[in-house]
């Protein structure tokens, strides 16, 4: 098999290619009268990577209670809501995304104890709590699995997607994370075949089975019970799987779009999700969205289309995708987040964002993360995230302006993905010097380094070894810092978010995009009633101008993260990175 692109072995692009369908419902219009007002559409999603946000206990890994030591700080940022990523119970192979555990907490991140105190502590404060839910695989280490590999008769063989060997090799079927890039494990005391999309630990769940999804449905319920507001579920739209194993065409692993294709949306997706509304969604005042939405736009909207009864909000990796280290499309960035808000005009929902434990940092990838621009640049595009339309996702640190932080050597990384990924590419013959260069632009591992607080060693997040290293800039770059500059990232991150809560409009607003030929400004119109907003946003290192239609007279200015802006009638000029929103006249 001839090399596949890091982004593929990586599984950081499960990239969900869009069709040329026209907007639902594109000439609908409402008013403020007519809102289909929602909380968690007018929210601010805080993501948390649990293990790099604060350590309470000096072991180098963030845990629980350090998260309830800085909920004031949380709280500060204006946000809504908060989601951590997985801490049940897991042996770790890929960072909590393999559970062996559904029902208790990881020991590196504390106990139920601090959970429910966790919990507490942020609905005292108006916060939200997001529940993680990896039930398209577990842990090779659960319970479950351990029964089911034990022999072919017991009574949770079926829990798993098992191959017998005395078939011969089942059809060839590609793993996101495994070095061979083979989804089937042979397993000896069987001799059979289990099947893992993801890494070898990680066993595909088989949701055809109506006892595991009964299992599912259960443990959702136990920690709604436990005041859990809402669930993230995480690559659910590969649950369902085509059980007759039909043969795909040669090389199909090579292109991202046909894996997702053939694997994603299956037969009974839509069925397994409308069970899980059914038992879940529809008994308690929870949210929910999946990771992952389809090959298509009709296939997003069909998994978030209110009538259908099935999830809130559709979570989708394109735009997060687009960035790429040898250069990206600007134009195509446009177009691509045009494509999806115009798509879910007046039904529907989609998240917003471009960064998460998926990837590396917001600034290096989308903004400049040089010192002359790494704060503007970095203004300008937590101004996108929190005026587009959709439910805005800050991961965190963003709120900084953290960067990815420059790793030297397969050495220093710890993502199974990153690391099988550096051995396919030695064993297919790549150049390492530029697959590293690759690896530093893209790892999820540079998105994952040690939440910044102050300038004291390892940035005030442990007083022990961190996990990761933390990166140099913390003594510039820092909460402590930051707080106490008037105009730094984290003050321009509260205003912004303030900005957004205050005015329905940068959340119900009609969006139009403006000069689509553009290479340097992305700027759209925001419109509900008779308000409209004007935003601008220069995404280059040089001056760029805006040459409005005529009809077209900023007023007020809403926000700037510079302190002036050049405006003559319809024309404004922008400072690079510049982000600015007018109320127009």
């Amino acid at each position: 098999m001839k090399t596949i692109k890091l982004i593929t072995i990586l599984g950081l692009a499960l990239l969900f290619g869009c069709s040329n369908a026209k907007p639902v419902n594109a000439d609908a219009t409402e008013d403020k009268s007519q809102l289909d007002r929602k909380w968690w559409k007018e929210d601010v999603i805080y993501q948390i990577y649990p293990r790099s946000f604060k350590d309470s206990n000096g072991d180098g890994i963030g845990d629980l209670r350090g998260i309830i030591q800085e909920l004031d700080y949380i709280k500060s940022l204006g946000i809504d809501m908060v989601w951590l990523n997985p801490i049940y119970s897991s042996p770790n192979f890929d960072n909590g995304y393999d559970i062996s555990d559904y029902r208790n907490i990881m020991t590196d991140f504390g106990t139920m104890a601090d959970f429910d105190a966790m919990v507490k502590g942020m609905h005292d404060r108006g916060i939200k709590f997001v529940m993680d839910v990896v039930v398209n695989h577990s842990s090779d280490e659960h319970e479950w699995f351990k029964q089911s590999r034990s022999s072919r008769d017991n009574p949770y063989r079926d829990y798993y997607h098992w191959w017998p060997a005395e078939k011969g090799k089942p059809p060839h079927r590609f793993s996101f994370f495994d070095e061979k890039a083979d989804a089937w494990e042979y397993d000896e005391k069987t001799n059979a075949y289990y099947l893992h999309y993801f890494g070898d630990k990680q066993p595909d769940l088989n949701w055809e089975n109506p006892k595991v999804r009964q299992e599912i449905y259960d443990m959702m319920k136990f920690w709604a019970e436990k005041g859990v507001d809402g669930f993230r579920l995480d690559a659910f739209q590969y649950v369902s799987k085509d059980i007759t194993w039909p043969t795909y065409e040669e090389g199909y692993e090579k292109d991202i779009m046909k894996v997702v294709g053939y694997y994603g949306m299956g037969p009974h997706l839509h069925q397994y999700l409308q069970e899980m509304h059914d038992q879940v969604f529809s008994k308690y005042n929870v949210f929910s969205v999946s990771e992952g939405v389809g090959t298509t736009l009709e296939h997003a909207h069909s998994l978030v289309d209110p009538e259908r009864k099935e999830l809130n909000m559709a979570y989708h990796f394109e735009g997060v995708d687009i960035a790429k280290y040898k250069g990206w499309d600007f134009l195509y960035f446009k177009n691509n987040f045009t494509k999806w808000a115009e798509s879910f005009e007046h039904k529907g929902w989609i998240a917003i964002f471009l960064a998460n434990h998926d990837s590396a940092r917001m600034v290096s990838r989308f903004g400049n993360d040089s010192p002359a621009f790494r704060a503007p640049s970095s203004k300008m595009l937590n101004t996108f995230l929190l005026s587009m339309k959709g439910t805005p996702y800050t991961y965190y640190g963003d709120e900084l302006g953290m960067t990815s932080m420059h790793f030297d050597s397969i050495d220093q990384f710890r993502d199974i993905a990153a690391i099988n990924a550096y051995k396919f590419a030695k064993a297919s013959g790549r150049d390492m010097d530029d697959f590293m260069k690759e690896l530093n632009f893209m790892s999820r591992d540079k998105g994952r380094t040690p939440m910044q607080w102050d300038d004291s060693k390892n940035a005030n997040f442990t007083t022990g070894t961190p996990w990761l290293p933390v990166n140099p800039n913390h003594v510039k770059i820092n909460v402590e810092a930051e707080n106490a500059d008037k105009d730094s990232c984290l003050n321009y991150f509260r205003k912004m978010v303030q900005l957004r809560k205050d005015n329905l409009i940068l959340v119900y607003g009609d969006y139009d995009l403006l000069l689509p030929e553009d290479k340097q400004i992305f700027a759209y119109t925001r419109t509900l009633g008779d308000d409209r907003w004007l935003v601008l946003l220069n995404f280059s290192t040089t001056e760029a101008v805006a040459a409005l239609p005529n009809e077209f007279s900023p007023g007020d200015i809403k926000i700037n993260n510079y302190d002036t802006v050049s405006v003559d009638g319809s024309t404004v000029t922008l400072k690079p990175y510049q982000a600015v929103i007018f109320a127009l006249k």
